[in-house]
């Protein structure tokens, strides 16, 4: 695996940045890279090399589930707000209002509900709890920003490891042909003596 060298507070700064996520240095001289310790085999170098593309692939698997959650949530949380809107609006009115909601998958029932200033969020993990509509606004406002933020952060995550992936895949190469090269120089070393 390649290590990186020079200052450590780059480097922390790099996986406080991109969640963690150990950035692959490029090998530019392979034969120097092999000279240093840990670095005995070329295979023993491929096989780190691998394992460390295996975890970026495993660390990609994770941020693409999680990407793939918030952009489920974010329209949720929309839907959610443009209803909050529209009640704040009625809430005033003595009419009730007429909707249809989801009873189950393609089911919907007809409700007729009177104005009110008080509405019910489900907070996860089985949890409701009651707001003001004023309040419910506000967090899920805040839901909203902090989701579209992470959402921007995971795709910043996820260029961040395509480029890893690339560096370590184009590292292996590298030292993978100068094994060949080196093999092919031995061999031709051993034919001629």
């Amino acid at each position: 695996m390649a290590t990186t060298s020079g200052s450590g507070d780059s480097n922390l700064a790099a996986s406080r940045q991109h969640l963690g996520i150990p950035q692959a240095v490029f090998v530019e001289d392979v034969i120097a890279f092999m000279k240093q310790p840990g670095n005995e085999t070329a295979d023993l170098v491929l096989r780190r090399l691998d394992e460390q593309y295996q975890k970026y692939k495993f660390m990609e698997l994770n941020l693409s589930q999680k990407k793939r959650r918030l952009k489920s949530q974010i329209p949720e949380i929309k839907q959610t707000l443009e209803i909050l809107k529209y009640m704040q609006k009625k809430k005033d009115s003595t009419d009730p209002m007429e909707t249809m909601f989801l009873l189950a998958d393609n089911l919907y029932a007809k409700a007729s509900i009177p104005p009110t200033d008080k509405v019910c969020l489900w907070l996860g993990a089985n949890v409701m709890l009651e707001y003001d509509i004023v309040e419910a606004r506000a967090l899920l406002e805040k839901n909203l920003a902090t989701a579209t933020r992470n959402l921007e952060g995971l795709e910043e995550d996820l260029d961040f490891l395509r480029d890893q992936f690339t560096t370590t895949e184009v590292n292996m190469a590298r030292v993978y042909n100068w094994d060949v090269k080196r093999r092919s120089s031995e061999a031709a070393s051993k034919s001629s003596a």
